[in-house]
């Protein structure tokens, strides 16, 4: 068992931050509830965006219902990954960063962004879909290369600590 690391200042900062996002992303789970369910009426929607009532208005009103929606569904992978990055910072803090379960849970952050890239490129569709040029629908959303190499780094990583793992078990066999 190795001794706990003279801490620098980015793991409280790091630690902090991640408790943070979770009450971001629980909050964002009220704001995307209120707006599917409390606010929008299609009247409202249409007013925000100043469109007349048509087949067009109609259909962007879907859209935006449609990525509300998926955004509902990023929140429990938001959560993931933030949980599992909490329990990382621990076992650095502990001193005890190459253990397995450290590479499980960067395999399945992994993972979780995969899916986080796919629904971010399902958003980015249906915005480009019911965008009008009369009413363009600006979005976050799409395919994008840096997305993709975090998802390709961390399953690196996640092999990388899985065998710094094995190699710190055979370390603390010989000794």
């Amino acid at each position: 068992m190795s001794k706990p690391i003279s801490s620098s200042a980015a793991l409280p900062i790091a630690y902090v931050l991640l408790r943070i996002l979770i009450v971001v992303n629980f909050l964002m789970l009220a704001v995307i509830l209120a707006l599917l369910v409390v606010l929008p009426n299609e009247e409202w929607i249409m007013i925000s965006f100043k469109l007349s009532p048509s087949p067009e208005a109609e259909r962007l009103v879907m859209g935006l219902r449609a990525i509300a929606v998926l955004g509902l569904a990023a929140i429990p992978f938001n959560h993931a990954v933030l949980k599992r990055l909490l329990a990382i910072i621990k076992t650095v803090r502990a001193g005890e960063p190459f253990v397995a379960a450290n590479a499980s849970r960067l395999q399945a952050i992994a993972w979780v962004l995969l899916a986080l890239n796919l629904l971010s490129i399902v958003i980015g569709v249906i915005a480009n879909a019911v965008s009008t040029p009369a009413h363009p629908l600006h979005m976050n959303a799409g395919f994008s290369i840096n997305g993709w190499l975090v998802v390709l780094l961390t399953f690196v990583l996640a092999r990388v600590f899985a065998q710094g793992a094995l190699l710190r078990e055979d370390v603390e066999g010989t000794v």
